[in-house]
């Protein structure tokens, strides 16, 4: 199986930036994808971007130019560089990655979250 923990969450002004990271452990085979997603209240989860292994990105349009997604192969970590934060990304984020188990087979693991608040 595959933990993923999420830390770097908490609460900010407009403007300001929060870094985002996630570490995956347990038993895996490979890690493929790894992404950060959100979820405001009331509202559905959505992507907020996304890396391959191979490191080619995307972003929600709602982010593109304000948060910078990467990641470490060597610790299987992901991160989520964030600035110019505004009060409209204040949600729950949380970390996926898709991975191959041990008996080959893909498994899809979600992390516990992270509140980021932005205040105005």
């Amino acid at each position: 199986q595959v933990q993923l923990v999420e830390s770097g969450g908490g609460l900010v002004q407009a403007g300001g930036s929060l870094r985002l990271s996630c570490a995956a452990s347990g038993s895996f085979f490979r890690i493929n994808a790894m992404g950060w997603y959100r979820q405001a209240p009331k509202k559905q989860r959505e992507l907020v971007a996304v890396i391959t292994s191979g490191g080619s990105t995307n972003y929600a349009d709602s982010v593109k130019g304000r948060f910078t997604i990467s990641r470490d192969n060597a610790k299987n970590t992901v991160y989520l560089q964030m600035n110019s934060l505004k009060p409209e990304d204040t949600a729950v984020y949380y970390c996926n990655a898709n991975a191959v188990d041990v008996r080959f087979l893909p498994v899809d693991a979600w992390g516990q979250g992270t509140q980021v608040t932005v205040s105005s």
